[in-house]
């Protein structure tokens, strides 16, 4: 039997928005089975438009960006001074694949993403002096009612099986090890990254 306490969470606190169903849900159980974690994982995200960026109402445009990029500030600022007084702390926040191009019907989302990425990157800069550590966890398609429009038809599995180095979709549950990984200390000298939960279709970004 190999003991180690490289994953043990005993004895932390953990604030995970987003986690009703999908991938919050399965990553807030993963956290539950390893005990209460020090760790913000901000999971919350919207899409309330799809089509063309020279079609999107200012609204919807508002909507996304307060929803994915600010509100994710507000959330790190709020935990921040906690994990610096403690000396450490993780922080997550869920980016996209989406991040890593241009689309011409997820363009507003995508930017987002990729604002989520230079977030957690100049936080990273920002707190990683004081002992806390923040990443990016970037989601290709996965199998959630929030990604129903893009897989939910037989080209995007066709796609998937054939293009998909591990030949399938994401599953909601992908999401379990990545999540007590970066929380733990076994991620202890990882920080300011953006890591893919893709199946490898997006390897080299």
């Amino acid at each position: 039997m190999i003991s180690t306490e490289l994953f043990d969470l005993s004895g932390k606190v953990t604030l995970l928005t987003g986690a009703s169903k999908g991938m919050g849900k399965e990553m807030a159980m993963a956290l539950a089975e390893h005990g209460p974690i020090d760790i913000l994982v901000a999971n919350a995200g919207i899409n309330p438009f799809y089509g063309p960026m020279s079609e999107i109402p200012d609204g919807a445009f508002d909507k996304i960006m307060n929803s994915n990029v600010r509100s994710n500030h507000w959330l790190c600022q709020m935990v921040a001074q906690d994990m610096i007084a403690a000396g450490s702390g993780s922080m997550m926040i869920t980016s996209s694949t989406g991040a890593f191009g241009p689309s011409v019907v997820l363009g507003t989302y995508n930017i987002s993403k990729l604002a989520d990425i230079a977030l957690v990157r100049n936080l990273a800069a920002e707190l990683g002096p004081k002992g806390v550590r923040v990443n990016a966890i970037c989601p290709g398609l996965i199998k959630t009612d929030f990604a129903k429009e893009l897989w939910d038809n037989p080209e995007a599995v066709q796609r998937a099986n054939e293009q998909t180095p591990l030949r399938r979709l994401g599953e909601a549950d992908d999401f379990k090890g990545v999540v007590v990984f970066l929380a733990s200390n076994a991620s202890a000298y990882i920080t300011g990254q953006a890591l893919t939960v893709c199946g490898g279709t997006h390897m080299y970004r």
